[in-house]
C-alpha cells in the first residue's frame, strides 16, 4: 500500500518538474515542449500542431535578439538624418545609433541638437560628445581663448623673454611682444657705395643718361675705338658659356650617382632585409642622406619606398625630415587618451585646421597620422610652427623630441 502511494507522488513530482523546464511555456497539440529560437534566428512557422521552425536572419538587414517561439526576424533600423551609427546590425544585434559628429542628443527634446561652442574668453573644459553638450571654463591664471570655439581649450600666455611686453596678456588675448629690431635690418649695402670692379655688370659702358644709345665709334685716344652698349653682351656670354656646362654637368652626376646607388640597393636587398627582421642589428646607412661631389643630396628613403619597404617619413619645413622615431613618438602620445582626450584636436586648430576638417580626421583610423600626414604637404609647414603649437598646448616634452638636429647638406 505505501509502495502504491510513493509511486503516485513520484509520477505527480515528475509531471510537474517536466513542466517546469518548458521554457516557451507552449507545447504543441501532442504535449511537446514549444523550442524557441535563439538569437540570430526567426521563428517561420510557430509552434502548434508541429514543432516550431526557425530561420537564420539576414546579416546587415534584419535580426533577432532573444530566445523566442513566436518573434520573427525584425527589420535593422537605419540611421538617418541627424544620426550616425555607432555600432552596426548583425543577426543577433540592432544597429545602434547616435548623433553626429558636432551634435548631441538634448534630455529635454529627446533630439539632438548642435553642440555649443565656449565664446571668447573660455575654453572647453570637456568636449560635446553624443550624450551631452560642450561644458566651458572661464580663463584664467595666464591662459587666454580669443576664438569661439567647440573643440579649444584655454590656452597659456605666451612670455615674452629677450624682448619687452607690450600688452599684457588677458583672458581674450595673447601677450603682445616687441619685435626683434634686429630681424627687421637686412644687411644689404648700396651700389654707390661699391668699387667698379665689385658691381655685376660694367655700368660704365652704359652712356649717360638723356643721351640717345648708339654703336658708333666714339672718339679715343686709345688705339682702338670703343662700341658703345656692347658692355653688357660681352659679360653675359662668358657667364653663359661658365652655367651653361656646370648644369650639364650636374644633370649628367645626378644620373650617374642615383643609378649607382639604385645598384648598390639592390645588392645589399637581402642584407637590408634581414636586419629589418632583426631589430638588434645595426641600421643600414640606406636611411641617410647621400651626397656627391656635384652638390645633389639624394634621400635614399624615397629608394626603399620604391623597393617596397616599409618606411614612414614626414617631409617638413621645405623638404625637412621629421625623424620617424619623433613622429611615432609624437603620434602615440598624442593618442593617448588625456585629461581632456583632445590634445591633437587642439593641435590641428593652432595649425589652422577648421572644425569640420578637424572631424574628418577623427572618423580616420589614425586621426594623428591622417592630420600630420595632411599638415606636411602645406606650403607653410614647419618645425618651429609645430614646435610652438605643441607648447601652446603645454606639450614641451613633444616640441624638445622633435627639434631638428643641425645637419649639413648641400643644394643644387
Amino acid at each position: 500500500m505505501y509502495a502504491v502511494v510513493l509511486a503516485a507522488v513520484f509520477g505527480v513530482v515528475s509531471v510537474f518538474s517536466a513542466q517546469k523546464v518548458c521554457n516557451s511555456g507552449q507545447y504543441t497539440t501532442s504535449g511537446e515542449c514549444c523550442k524557441q529560437c535563439p538569437p540570430g534566428e526567426g521563428v517561420v512557422q510557430p509552434c502548434g500542431e508541429t514543432q516550431t521552425e526557425c530561420q537564420p536572419c539576414l546579416d546587415s538587414e534584419t535580426f533577432s535578439e532573444n530566445f523566442s517561439h513566436t518573434e520573427r526576424c525584425m527589420p535593422c533600423t537605419d540611421c538617418t538624418g541627424l544620426l550616425r551609427m555607432e555600432t552596426p546590425c548583425t543577426d543577433a544585434n540592432d544597429a545602434t545609433c547616435v548623433c553626429d559628429y558636432g551634435y548631441f542628443m538634448s534630455r529635454i527634446t529627446g533630439q539632438c541638437q548642435a553642440c555649443t561652442a565656449c565664446p571668447v574668453g573660455s575654453g572647453v573644459l570637456r568636449r560635446c560628445n553624443p550624450e551631452q553638450d560642450t561644458v566651458c571654463e572661464t580663463c584664467m591664471d595666464d591662459t587666454y581663448s580669443d576664438q569661439e570655439s567647440e573643440l579649444n581649450l584655454c590656452l597659456p600666455c605666451t612670455i615674452c623673454e629677450d624682448t619687452e611686453e607690450l600688452q599684457h596678456c588677458t583672458a581674450v588675448s595673447d601677450t603682445v611682444c616687441q619685435v626683434d629690431s634686429n630681424l627687421l635690418n637686412t644687411s644689404s649695402t648700396p651700389l654707390s657705395s661699391l668699387e667698379p670692379s665689385e658691381l655685376p655688370f660694367d655700368f660704365t659702358n652704359f652712356p649717360p643718361e638723356g643721351l640717345p644709345e648708339s654703336t658708333e665709334s666714339m672718339p679715343t685716344t686709345g688705339p682702338e675705338p670703343k662700341k658703345l652698349g656692347l658692355g653688357l653682351g660681352e659679360n653675359l656670354i662668358p657667364l653663359y658659356a661658365s652655367i651653361v656646362p656646370a648644369v650639364l654637368l650636374g644633370l649628367v652626376a645626378f644620373i650617374v650617382i642615383k643609378r649607382w646607388k639604385s645598384c648598390k640597393h639592390n645588392k645589399q636587398e637581402g642584407s637590408n632585409r634581414s636586419g629589418m627582421e632583426n631589430p638588434s642589428q645595426t641600421p643600414s646607412p640606406e636611411g641617410e642622406k647621400l651626397h656627391s661631389d656635384s652638390g645633389i643630396s639624394v634621400d635614399s628613403q624615397s629608394l626603399q619606398e620604391g623597393q617596397g619597404l616599409p618606411h614612414t617619413v614626414v617631409k617638413i619645413d621645405g623638404g625637412q625630415s621629421l625623424p620617424l622615431h619623433a613622429h611615432e613618438e609624437l603620434e602615440k602620445l598624442l593618442d593617448d587618451e588625456g585629461p581632456l582626450e583632445n590634445d591633437w584636436s587642439s593641435l590641428a586648430g593652432l595649425l589652422g585646421y577648421e572644425e569640420e576638417r578637424i572631424a574628418s580626421f577623427s572618423q580616420e583610423e589614425r586621426p594623428v597620422r591622417a592630420l600630420l600626414s595632411d599638415w606636411a604637404s602645406r606650403d607653410s609647414a614647419s618645425v618651429d610652427v609645430l614646435c610652438a603649437a605643441l607648447r601652446k598646448i603645454n606639450r614641451e616634452d613633444l616640441a624638445q623630441s622633435i627639434m631638428p638636429k643641425s645637419t649639413a647638406t648641400s643644394v643644387v
